[in-house]
């Protein structure tokens, strides 16, 4: 255990509409981040919220026919519930509309005036109503807003303004003597480059609206939004109350925010804290922005994207797993329906939830359901552990490093790697020869620890499924309390623990076909085959020769060579749900993949198929089986005992003649 603090912040987000999948990315980052530090032993304080005061609120309430309050919190009821249902772990949610707040705005407004940093001047500019900022001509961007392009508009009205220029060059100073201060690096280049084209002095407060903090010196001022909402960051750690809280988790270790708002984080934010003598954070990050198939998301556009739609269709930790997997940190991201089901099929169905599902059956099978001690290590059990170790080493270096998505892909290497070590050590085959037992036990307890393990590193990015691997590997204890250092050593998995029966962690989206004409009777014709064309002789035409009679059954050579038989190799198999007979296969042909649904499941196990070589009837016309689009035919033969496989010593690709 380090014994350290970790405070981590996201913005706290605007309640004009429900929130995006944008900001379900920024809140999904910081989470991971967080449940990470705390695996690693951190004392976490985690903060989110909702920034509820400004003209445009008070505006958007006024259309709604009821009270800036009651417009408030309808919505922020949707930001706590939409969090709740994501399995944000955050510490506490900061409303600005809260008295604790606001006494938090009123008291270092009245520090920074008696400092002498505050006056009274009459503000003549440009106003961005939805972006809540001021500009000047030369900030604009062609007339307009240079953070969203909407139309300024000229106000003019008494105002308090906060001597920012005073700290122009010494928050400049700061930004280039602490390079990390600002990450990505090009955001802190941009932020350098505005404050060398000077700062000038910020307005503070407005007389033309009153929904905001009252400025505690003057009667008919409310204080400007971004100066009521950076500093809610100082009020739920007790920078009024709680001192001893307060000294423990300030400065904030780092403030994630959107890329457009790093302005206000990295600038104006730190010439606050200074003017109260306080520590600037020690990092601020301006992450990417997602856009919707190549596309900004706009509500004129209807290419918004609501997460809740989206975790009621495919689950929380799928849209966490695909956020976190998908974008580079730092960069533009791109969200696709067709790449969130390619991520939920291939990642979370075929690699994860196979290894599971493999390993619980086996131990199901040989061990009767109990996983033995390991007493020895073959040389593939030793690559399999060294594997596992740079899996840990890479995985720590790379969340310290917030880099999520290299951490990501490293585990799921080793995902692969575990399936792959089942392929190599083929304990069907193990379980065989009595005299291999204690080899058995070996791989086995191997796979188990190594889903232990996994079970910890996914937590911070999938925590519920972190939470049903913990319990289907049988393990002991609340899985909330694990900490990182519990993978540290190999071996951590109880031998005689009792694995419970597996259950699918993520079942497979199937996407229909384009040309749908005749699916529905080519998919009956086709379980039909599936089911009994295996043990079904070939069937030709009628054959007359010499003006006899026809024979049934009997080809031409022509007719026959017209069959593309080849060897294939079985990568993965699992039962379809819901039948006895079909079992979904993966076959490799050396240069190709394809999927095969086959009638075997009554007489082989999934786990017994992964590395056959099988041979397929590879020009059989495609056809959906129970939704799978089944591309050939595995060849059986039929016997007493049922349908076996025609199993060949070729390699995967070469034709049988």
């Amino acid at each position: 255990m380090t014994g350290k603090s970790f405070y981590i912040t996201t913005p706290i987000y605007y309640p004009s509409a429900k929130l995006h999948i944008g900001h379900a990315y920024c809140t999904t980052i910081a989470d991971a981040i967080a449940r990470f530090k705390r695996l690693a032993g951190y004392d976490v304080f985690f903060l989110t919220g909702s920034d509820e005061h400004g003209m445009k609120i008070q505006q958007k309430a006024e259309e709604e026919g009821v009270t800036p309050l009651a417009y408030v919190d309808k919505i922020v009821a949707g930001f706590q519930g939409l969090w709740q249902r994501l399995h944000i772990s955050n510490d506490d949610f900061i409303r600005t509309t809260e008295e604790r707040h606001q006494r938090v705005v009123q008291e270092i407004f009245r520090r920074i005036y008696d400092k002498g940093d505050i006056y009274l001047g009459k503000y003549k500019g440009l106003y961005c109503t939805p972006c809540e900022s001021y500009w000047t001509e030369r900030q604009l961007v062609d007339g307009k807003c240079p953070d969203c392009g909407r139309p300024v508009a000229e106000v003019e009205e008494d105002a308090y303004f906060f001597k920012m220029s005073r700290y122009e060059r010494r928050v400049l100073e700061y930004i280039e003597e602490h390079p990390d201060f600002i990450q990505p690096v090009s955001r802190r280049n941009e932020m350098i480059n505005f404050i060398k084209q000077g700062l000038d002095d910020l307005c503070i407060s407005r007389t033309s609206f009153d929904w905001g903090v009252p400025v505690p010196i003057a009667p008919g001022h409310v204080i400007y939004v971004w100066f009521d909402a950076l500093t809610n960051y100082l009020t739920p750690i007790g920078f009024l109350d709680d001192p001893g809280k307060f000294e423990k988790y300030w400065p904030a270790d780092l403030h994630l925010v959107g890329k457009e708002i790093v302005r206000f984080h990295s600038i104006i934010w730190p010439c606050i804290l200074m003017a109260l003598d306080l520590p600037l954070p020690k990092k601020v990050y301006g992450h990417g922005w997602l856009i919707v198939d190549g596309d900004k998301m706009s509500k004129s556009k209807g290419n918004v994207v609501d997460p809740v739609q989206l975790i009621d269709e495919f689950g929380a930790d799928a849209i966490r797993y695909f956020l976190l997997r998908e974008i580079n940190l730092g960069q533009d991201g791109n969200f696709s329906r067709d790449a969130l089901i390619t991520r939920i099929n291939a990642d979370l169905a075929n690699d994860l939830g196979n290894l599971l599902h493999r390993t619980l059956n086996m131990i199901g099978k040989f061990q009767g359901g109990v996983v033995e001690k390991s007493l020895g290590e073959s040389e593939i059990d030793k690559a399999f552990l060294a594997e596992a170790e740079r899996t840990l080493l890479n995985y720590e270096r790379d969340m310290e490093d917030m880099k999520l998505q290299d951490a990501i892909k490293g585990t799921w290497t080793f995902i692969s790697r575990a399936n792959k070590y089942i392929d190599e050590t083929m304990p069907w085959a193990l379980a065989k020869d009595e005299a291999r037992k204690q080899e058995l036990a070996n791989t086995l307890y191997n796979l188990a620890e190594s889903l232990r393990r996994i079970s910890i590193l996914i937590e911070p990015f999938m925590p519920e499924t972190a939470a049903k691997i913990w319990h289907q590997l049988g393990l002991a204890g609340d899985f909330r309390t694990v900490r990182f250092e519990d993978v540290r050593v190999w071996g951590g998995f109880a031998a005689g623990t009792r694995v419970n029966l597996p259950e699918q962690l993520f079942p497979r989206i199937e996407i229909e076909d384009e040309d749908k004409k005749g699916a529905a009777a080519a998919e009956k014709a086709s379980a039909r085959k599936a089911q009994k064309a295996e043990t079904k002789p070939l069937k030709g035409n009628k054959n007359k020769k010499d003006g006899k009679g026809a024979a049934e059954g009997i080809v031409t050579i022509d007719e026959f060579s017209r069959i593309d038989l080849r060897v294939a190799e079985i990568l993965s198999a699992e039962r379809v749900p819901e039948t006895d007979k079909l079992m979904r296969v993966r076959v490799s042909l050396g240069t190709e993949e394809r999927e095969i649904v086959s009638g075997i499941a009554e007489y082989y196990a999934p786990e017994e198929l992964v590395g056959r070589k099988v041979v397929l009837v590879a020009n059989l016309k495609p056809a959906k089986i129970r939704g799978i689009r089944s591309h050939g035919m595995l060849l059986c033969a039929s016997g007493a005992e049922g349908l076996s496989l025609v199993e060949p010593a070729a390699a995967a690709g070469s034709r049988v003649k």
